[in-house]
């Protein structure tokens, strides 16, 4: 008998340690796998799994471009692995939702969204979003591209990723709200400012499509304001090299570049004049606390106390390209 409660004991503790050390994980999935800002998100989630022994951080998506079908599968995958917890930049709201997010919400499997929100339709299926307030951040990008306004109607083209991600068309809105005086649609010179008629370009997260669009807009007669509202063309390995004939036409504003995002990439091509101004999100801080959100739910069942966790921005031109942010490894 005293053999089966001492048997029985340390079952129990092997058990309960089991318990302890189970190790919770984590999985960042960003739009692309192969770019630094997700990769900035990634070490954000290690820094604070670092603080745990139980906790650890996976980092997927879709190897080269955004692609959405991609995306999806990797969820589903990872869920079907046995994921804890979600953090997630959203390609297309609708499509993660009905191939992935249900199954996440059915086996209990808590979601935050990063950088990229789900659509307002969609935000039952996740806790909270962590990362830039898009809108606003499209009319900051509008901002820089005012001052550089030369002719009576100016002409601009707005370079974006793939047609039917939510925080890249929210910061498309923001820049036509800001350059409209207050409407958000296509913009038709009615107060000073027109789109080019290619444009918006859409890249698909592709960096050579990226660059390709920006080199034939830039090499027109009248180039047009070139405004990505994200990395996109800076992201290519061969930006600096095929950009460095348009040095002095960018010195003298004849060719005007503004790019969302301060990757280290991006800061080299600033510091060698060739990019006009870059403003720049904190995707180390949006991994970070989307990992500590997760972490307080799944362990303490603790929602976010805001549906909406806005970063800053930040601005970097040639004068302050060393100290305008911190890339971290």
């Amino acid at each position: 008998m005293l053999f089966k409660h001492i048997q029985f004991l340390v079952m129990s503790l092997i058990v309960l340690a089991c318990q302890v050390n189970a190790q919770i994980k984590i999985a960042v999935v960003g739009k692309t796998k192969n770019d630094s800002f997700y990769e900035q998100s990634f070490y954000g989630c290690q820094a604070f799994a670092n603080q745990y022994d139980n906790l650890k951080c996976i980092y997927e998506g879709a190897d080269d471009y955004q692609d959405v079908r991609t995306q999806v599968l990797i969820v589903k995958e990872l869920i079907s692995n046995g994921i804890d917890g979600l953090l997630i930049s959203t390609t297309d709201s609708n499509y993660l939702v009905e191939g992935a997010l249900k199954a996440a919400k059915e086996k209990g499997v808590p979601v935050i969204t990063f950088d990229s929100d789900l659509l307002p339709e969609h935000r039952r299926y996740r806790l909270a979003y962590v990362g830039t307030n898009n809108f606003d951040f499209g009319r900051a990008l509008a901002e820089v591209a005012k001052k550089y306004k030369k002719e009576s109607i100016q002409t601009i083209c707005i370079q974006s990723g793939h047609q039917t991600t939510p925080n890249l068309n929210e910061r498309i809105r923001g820049v036509r709200y800001a350059l409209s005086g207050g409407e958000t649609s296509r913009l038709v010179a009615a107060t000073g400012w027109r789109e080019h008629p290619r444009c918006p370009l859409f890249t698909m997260g592709r960096r050579e499509d990226a660059l390709s669009q920006l080199l034939s807009m830039i090499k027109l007669p009248a180039p047009p304001i070139f405004l990505a509202v994200a990395g996109f063309a800076q992201f290519n390995t061969q930006y600096i090299e095929r950009l460095s004939p348009f040095r002095t036409k960018i010195a003298m504003q004849e060719v005007v570049i503004i790019s969302a995002d301060t990757e280290a990439v991006q800061l080299q091509a600033l510091a060698k004049g060739l990019s006009t101004q870059n403003i720049g999100q904190k995707p180390f801080t949006m991994g970070q606390l989307g990992a500590q959100l997760l972490y307080a739910f799944i362990v303490n069942k603790q929602r976010p106390k805001q549906q909406n966790y806005f970063l800053d921005y930040h601005f970097c031109h040639a004068s302050n390209v060393t100290s305008c942010t911190t890339n971290h490894e």
